[in-house]
């Protein structure tokens, strides 16, 4: 089988395994948005920028840091068991802080005190299994992972329908105990409880891997990977930033309606995010396994060139069949208000990914800290154009933010690259491909909206391109594929 082939078996394994949550927003989005009002919507998307926040302070960068050196150690079981002793720990004196804290702490983010409580025990199991899955992935696994993230979406899916569909709608099939004790008046806590429910379940699934666990800390090893993977957690932090800020942002400087508005619509770009987060979780492990390989450089060029197709695909479909889609996933018209900031965030999605590809550069030679300063680079972007804009232009600035950030952060990093570890990308392909689907997105946004045979002879037209393109470059791949089995 050919290297890049294998690399998009286990990038399809891993996204529909990994970021298959993202995919709920096909049943889940529907369900929160027609028994939320956007102001509710607002709240829980609040809960979920806390949980992004410190989940990323949680876990420290320690599960990139765990495929650097698990990938090259010739002692694997002391690198688990290190990097899992030492988020075991962490976890726990965090908990403790917070217990001291929790009222101060409470204030500061806003939250419900049941609302706090129940993002404390997320954060909490979410975070002490992060190295069992990182395991999983590192060493081959991505069956098993895969299943085990199937169980709990399933979980997560069938308690938020038991909680939010099921109970108000046949109360009289339910005892009483459990009708006079559900709040029909605070239904976004049953989101909460949900998401609950669903990682508790899956803690015990591998709760097997902590008493496997050999205690074998090294502190050595522990200094490598922290010294590996703080700047990764300071730029997964101005990651948070760059991602949420605008929608807390919207709340104090607008309304709290409009941001449940903008943060309903901004799921109209989860195809894009699927397919980053999937690239993501794919090609983590794949570049430090790939790099001691002769060719490495022209493998990770060559897989630049096919994320930027799919993604620009992604984004003309979205954009020219917006109407069918915001019908599906955000059904309550009261959140269309925003709904020109897709083709937007989905353009600013794919230059994100574009950055993730690379990323590759700093990874491979230890140069995490620059990382950290491009995407802090980005937050500085993120926090000045909005306060900056969003009393001009309103909620498309927190938009136009997010687009300048990313690709600022994108066009960083290649330079850079290109001093550090230079990859022979194939920058004119490439930027005719995101310059097309930008340019034939935006001419069906604007002058052939809601336009369905218009707008799928762009589609054809850009998926030609591609084929008279790559053509070459696909034959290579599906003969080599075939030499292989032979």
């Amino acid at each position: 089988m050919s290297t890049l082939k294998r690399f998009f078996q286990d990038t399809v394994v891993y996204g529909f395994a990994t970021v298959l949550p993202r995919l709920m927003n096909f049943i889940l989005v529907p369900l929160h948005i027609d028994v939320l009002s956007t102001v509710g919507y607002s709240e829980n998307t609040t809960f979920y920028i806390w949980a992004a926040f410190f989940n990323v302070i949680l876990t420290y960068g320690m599960e990139t840091a765990f495929f650097r050196y698990f990938s090259r150690s010739e002692n694997k079981g002391q690198v688990f068991s290190t990097a899992f002793i030492s988020l075991t720990v962490s976890t726990l004196l965090f908990f403790i802080i917070i217990f001291l804290f929790r009222e101060p702490i409470g204030d500061l983010v806003e939250l419900d005190p049941l609302y706090f409580n129940i993002l404390l025990g997320i954060l909490a199991l979410d975070t002490l299994v992060v190295v069992p899955f990182a395991f999983l992935r590192a060493s081959g696994k991505p069956l098993k992972f895969a299943g085990i993230k199937i169980v709990n979406i399933v979980l997560l899916v069938l308690a938020n329908f038991a909680l939010l569909w099921f109970i108000p709608k046949f109360p009289d099939l339910l005892p009483d105990f459990v009708i006079d004790n559900y709040s029909f008046e605070d239904q976004v806590q049953y989101i909460f409880i949900a998401n609950l429910i669903a990682s508790g379940v899956t803690f015990l699934i591998l709760l097997p891997y902590f008493f496997r666990t050999k205690i074998d800390f090294n502190f050595g090893v522990f200094k490598q990977m922290w010294k590996y993977g703080w700047p990764v957690m300071v730029a997964g932090i101005a990651f948070v930033v760059n991602e949420n800020l605008d929608k807390l942002l919207l709340k104090d400087m607008i309304s709290e309606s409009v941001m449940g508005a903008y943060a309903g619509c901004y799921k109209l770009a989860v195809f894009m995010t699927i397919f980053v987060q999937a690239f993501r979780l794919g090609a983590e492990p794949f570049f430090f396994n790939q790099a001691k390989e002769k060719n490495a450089r022209e493998t990770y060029a060559r897989i630049l060139t096919y994320f930027v197709i799919c993604g620009s695909l992604i984004l003309i479909i979205m954009v020219i069949y917006l109407d069918f889609f915001k019908v599906i996933i955000v059904p309550n018209s009261d959140y269309w208000i925003t709904i020109s900031i897709v083709p937007v965030v989905l353009l600013a999605n794919l230059f994100l990914g574009i950055y993730h590809n690379l990323s590759v550069w700093y990874k491979l030679t230890d140069k995490t800290k620059v990382g950290m300063y491009i995407s802090i680079v980005g937050a500085i972007v993120t926090i000045v154009l909005n306060i900056w804009l969003i009393p001009v232009l309103g909620f498309m600035a927190a938009a136009y933010a997010t687009l300048a950030a990313y690709g600022l952060m994108m066009i960083i990093s290649y330079f850079l690259g290109r001093k550090y570890y230079p990859v022979p990308y194939n920058l004119k392909l490439v930027s005719l491909y995101i310059f097309l689907s930008t340019g034939l997105s935006f001419i069906s946004f604007y002058f052939f909206p809601g336009n369905y045979l218009i707008g799928t002879a762009f589609v054809l037209l850009f998926l030609a391109i591609v084929f008279v393109q790559q053509r070459k470059d696909l034959n290579q791949i599906l003969t080599h594929d075939n030499k292989d089995h032979q």
